[in-house]
């Protein structure tokens, strides 16, 4: 028996599986202490309990992933319409490295795929998969470039692409907050704030302003709504014409282009969008893609390539935490801004930028605002890091050992 879940009812059980993982986390220290996504812990719950369900009762909970894919397009707009000109050049010496150590980060972390891939015997472009086409790709990267990799005689790559994105999403949610607090713990880097409803980016927008982050009025909230209406239609235009050119791009990076072209465009002309509307929309859309994308896996299907799947993403995780504390912390100034930035690197390449950007959240909430963090990790995990994981997987796929096999 199967039975589908969309429409408003899959927005009602994302949101309340949001606040069940509020819940949790509230209740089970080690998970408050450690910063872990709430949409990651109830998410995962959820499909926890929906697997148990088809075992248990023989009925297969399948769900409608439109919203969540447009709840995607709709978060990378936010970055976009963040992406002022400007900012890069406010990021100066923090962007570049970060941006360098990113790349770096790439090429590590496909040498590892295809080295335990061949290890394994199998094809090393299977490697990639378990490498930064899943991990710092997530989802719509793996899609793609499975598609690619099936047409090349890679069996069955998009399916392994998709599963190591999934499990990949986990991790990133999990390691992120425990890397960072151990930094924060360790250096005595902890700010003295009594609170901890500061909203990450907002917050931190509302710091690096001197502004108080006031709710905004309904006209710059609609004004909001419909920039990004327009950057979700006018990518989507995008993406079917270069695909007509045979040109294929992910929606989101098209989305996410149309944003960075229309608050350049504004901002030129003087016009200013409200950044806190902005924010707000960005947080929510963020909280519900983590929220469906997690409580919609179908653990079962997994189930059959778990074993290698989590020999790799072990290894994946040990390299990038590796990594993260021993050349990110340290080059970026061994402070918090840097040790939010962990948070959001780690999430980041292991379950693409939706993850980094929750961590640090997550982080920021707890300890304080971080307006450095929010700006170099957004530009470079939804501005640069997909051109240069483009760059380094054609680069490797270029290489004589992956005719092998």
């Amino acid at each position: 028996m199967e039975y589908t879940l969309g429409g408003a009812n899959i927005v009602v059980l994302a949101v309340a599986v949001w606040f069940l993982g509020t819940f949790i986390n509230k209740k089970i220290p080690f998970l408050e202490r450690y910063s872990i996504p709430v949409a990651v812990t109830g998410g995962l719950i959820c499909s926890l309990i929906v697997t148990a369900i088809h075992f248990g009762f023989d009925i297969t909970v399948n769900f409608d992933t439109r919203l969540r894919d447009l709840l995607l397009l709709t978060f990378f707009s936010t970055i976009g319409l963040s992406a002022k000109f400007s900012l890069l050049k406010q990021g100066g010496k923090a962007l570049v490295i970060l941006l360098i150590a990113a790349a770096v980060l790439l090429i590590l972390q496909d040498a590892t795929g295809v080295l335990l891939a061949m290890a394994f015997g199998a094809h090393p472009g299977y490697g990639l998969f378990g490498g930064s086409v899943s991990l710092a790709g997530g989802h719509g990267t793996a899609i793609a470039w499975g598609g690619v990799a099936e047409e090349a005689g890679l069996k069955s790559a998009k399916e392994i692409g998709i599963a190591f994105a999934t499990f990949g999403l986990i991790a990133g949610g999990i390691i992120g907050g425990p890397v960072a607090e151990r930094l924060i713990r360790q250096n005595k880097l902890k700010e003295s704030r009594s609170g901890g409803d500061a909203e990450g980016s907002m917050a931190a927008w509302a710091l690096a302003n001197d502004k108080p982050a006031t709710l905004p009025p309904i006209s710059s909230t609609l004004g909001t709504l419909m920039v990004l209406a327009i950057c979700v239609q006018v990518g989507d235009l995008v993406n079917q014409f270069l695909f007509s050119k045979g040109v294929t791009l992910p929606g989101f990076l098209t989305a996410m282009m149309v944003g960075i072209v229309i608050v350049n465009a504004t901002s030129l002309l003087k016009v200013e969008l409200d950044p806190v509307a902005r924010d707000r929309a960005s947080e929510i859309s963020l909280q519900l893609f983590l929220a469906m994308s997690l409580m919609s896996m179908q653990l079962w299907v997994l189930a059959g390539a778990v074993g290698p799947i989590l020999v790799v993403l072990f290894a994946q995780m040990v390299v990038i935490t590796l990594f993260a504390v021993w050349v990110v912390f340290r080059f970026m100034g061994r402070d918090y801004d840097a040790s939010v930035i962990v948070a959001g690197i780690t999430g980041l390449g292991m379950g693409a930028t939706p993850v980094g950007i929750a961590n640090m959240n997550a982080v920021t909430s707890k300890y304080g605002p971080s307006p450095k963090a929010f700006l170099v990790v957004p530009l470079v995990g939804a501005f640069f890091l997909d051109l240069v994981n483009a760059l380094v997987i054609k680069t490797f796929l270029a290489m004589p050992f992956m005719q092998a096999g």
